[in-house]
């Protein structure tokens, strides 16, 4: 099997600890001629969804890799460790919804193993660091070359975790979409695909304040709402010079109503 010569590392591991060093020396002492791109260690902890956004929206654009995903509540219960094979490259990580979407903007499954190939493993495992002691060295050893049969055993892909599909409903005038995450400058991405926005209007009201649909921040004036279509092709709501997330009092999850005004 051929390697690969990069692989892409996301967790919510923090910079403050030496989680990620650590699984960037495990790599390296495997396979070091292979390249780590840190996608980010900064996902809230836990948050499976954000994880799994931030993945789903960054892998496209990396060359071809090993994407390793470590937002692992479960970690030591008996949720299974994964290594699926899309059409444009691996993913590793736990079987917690983490790891499908960024599949899906692979090209889709084709295989997927449970990892259970203790030979690949750390000796001895932790029970609370699967991402030094299982995922990392699986990894590299597919960037290597290893063979996926090696990792683990074959299972079914349509039993693989999946997240729920976000809530997402158009009308006439009206859409009605759930956040999907929030970056760090305050501006709100919805699950909405860009496209939606075609049934509205370019003055809009959202949850009653007043917004207007913009192609870059710099056609508001300071302090105004608007909705655009984000880099990930999908509906978000900015404040230019602001924070919309304090301003319309929204987390992941939450349902937002925007109508044409």
């Amino acid at each position: 099997m051929a390697g690969y010569d990069w692989i892409s590392f996301t967790t919510d591991y923090g910079l403050s600890d030496g989680f990620v060093a650590a699984c960037h020396g495990v790599i390296a002492r495997i396979t070091p001629a292979v390249r780590v791109i840190d996608v980010t260690h900064q996902v809230p902890p836990a948050d499976v969804s954000r994880g799994a956004a931030v993945l789903a929206q960054t892998v496209p654009y990396l060359p071809a890799a090993v994407h390793v995903a470590v937002v692992d509540p479960g970690v030591g219960t008996a949720r299974r460790g994964l290594a699926i094979e899309a059409a444009q490259g691996l993913l590793v990580g736990p079987d917690n919804g983490l790891l499908p979407p960024a599949a899906d903007a692979l090209g889709g499954i084709r295989r997927a193993v449970a990892l259970d190939n203790a030979e690949w493993f750390a000796d001895p495992v932790s029970p609370t660091f699967h991402g030094r002691d299982i995922f990392a060295p699986v990894a590299a050893r597919l960037a290597a070359g290893g063979d996926l049969a090696d990792a683990g055993t074959d299972i079914d892909p349509a039993t693989l975790v999946r997240l729920p599909e976000p809530i997402v409903m158009v009308g006439d005038g009206w859409l009605e979409a759930e956040v999907s995450t929030v970056d760090r400058f305050g501006n709100v991405q919805l699950a909405a695909p860009g496209e939606t926005l075609d049934r509205l209007g370019e003055l809009l009201r959202i949850s009653g304040v007043s917004a207007r649909r913009v192609v870059t921040f710099g056609e508001a004036t300071p302090g105004a709402l608007v909705v655009y279509v984000d880099s990930a092709d999908r509906v978000a709501i900015a404040i230019n010079g602001g924070r919309a997330v304090v301003a319309l009092g929204v987390a992941p999850g939450d349902l937002v109503h925007i109508t044409t005004a």
